[in-house]
């Protein structure tokens, strides 16, 4: 497993987040991390402060139910843990979330997603922490499968333009090959390609090129592709049980897809800035990605990402 030494969980405490305290629990444990929960809310207005003590106590509580419900399912003492919780109350709470991230080094933040009927996709919270967090970001959903049967697929981009891709790429490998020997045994590896000159050249604007041709050109595009995927996989080291899925296809269409086909209860990636723009890390790629996903997402950003999210 990943050196994960403290862990954050983010809560709301309105609602059952036992799924989420769940998986935070289980990360915690494997890798012998420190575990806090920050409890974030709307500040109360000015003429209700006088209840300020009754409402975090309401907080503390609402996370602490989940806490136990979260416990029991593994079979762990609640009264045996020790876990902080801290309630936080005001506006910006990604932001906030963030800050406690940078002032006390958390190197995991967990959290279940915003809008517990949202069934695909992630709304404004989860985003901005997904954009500008500079740890790994775990958004959870209720599994489809039991923990030991828990299916992982991760999604690689073996066109690396740089250190920080490759980089980004080795850990990805490493991280999902120890995640899925806790779940099903099996890693699932998705790569897409695209040849996005074919559709121009067949049909549209021809030049004289035959079809056998662009056949045979697409054929060594896609070689050429795999090769540089086996490369990345032989680097990382991971060995164990793999399944590749490496097709031609545009992976904001087709990753949404196997996920729901194949019923994937985790899609790990990672988010490469493509752009000069400082703090901007997700491509219109991966954000297609994000919006269509059904499963529970951990992702990944480059070590040398920066948060445009400064300390307090």
């Amino acid at each position: 497993m990943h050196n994960f030494r403290h862990i954050l969980f983010v809560s709301h405490g309105l609602e059952d987040e036992s799924d989420g305290l769940q998986q935070a629990l289980s990360v915690a444990r494997a890798c012998s991390a420190t575990l806090k929960v920050f409890a974030v809310c709307p500040r109360l207005p000015k003429d209700l402060r006088e209840y300020g003590q009754v409402y975090e106590k309401g907080l503390v509580s609402a996370v602490q139910q989940s806490l136990a419900t979260a416990c029991e399912k593994l079979g762990l003492d609640a009264n045996q843990l020790s876990v902080e919780i801290e309630v936080n109350c005001g506006s910006t709470p990604a932001e906030r979330i963030i800050q406690q991230v940078l002032g006390d080094g958390f190197d995991m933040v967990v959290k279940s997603v915003e809008g517990k009927e949202r069934l695909k996709g992630f709304m404004a919270m989860d985003m901005e922490l997904l954009r500008k967090c500079p740890c790994p970001v775990w958004l959870s959903r209720p599994s489809k499968h039991a923990d030991r049967e828990a299916r992982v697929l991760v999604a690689i981009d073996p066109e690396c333009e740089n250190s920080d891709a490759y980089d980004l790429a080795i850990r990805l490998l490493r991280l999902s090959r120890a995640l899925a020997d806790d779940g099903s045994g099996t890693l699932h590896i998705v790569s897409c390609w695209d040849y996005d000159v074919d559709a121009y050249l067949r049909h549209r604007f021809p030049i004289g090129i035959s079809d056998e041709e662009l056949d045979k050109a697409v054929e060594a595009a896609g070689s050429r592709h795999r090769a540089k995927l086996d490369v990345l996989i032989k680097a990382s080291g991971i060995g164990g049980d793999l399944e590749i899925h490496h097709t031609i296809a545009r992976p904001d269409r087709f990753i949404p897809l196997l996920v729901d086909e194949r019923h994937f209860d985790l899609l790990v990636m990672g988010t490469v800035a493509r752009t000069g723009i400082p703090g901007f890390i997700m491509g219109n790629t991966a954000e297609n990605i994000l919006q269509k996903v059904s499963c529970s997402l951990l992702a990944l950003k480059p070590v040398s990402f920066v948060s445009p999210v400064g300390h307090e």
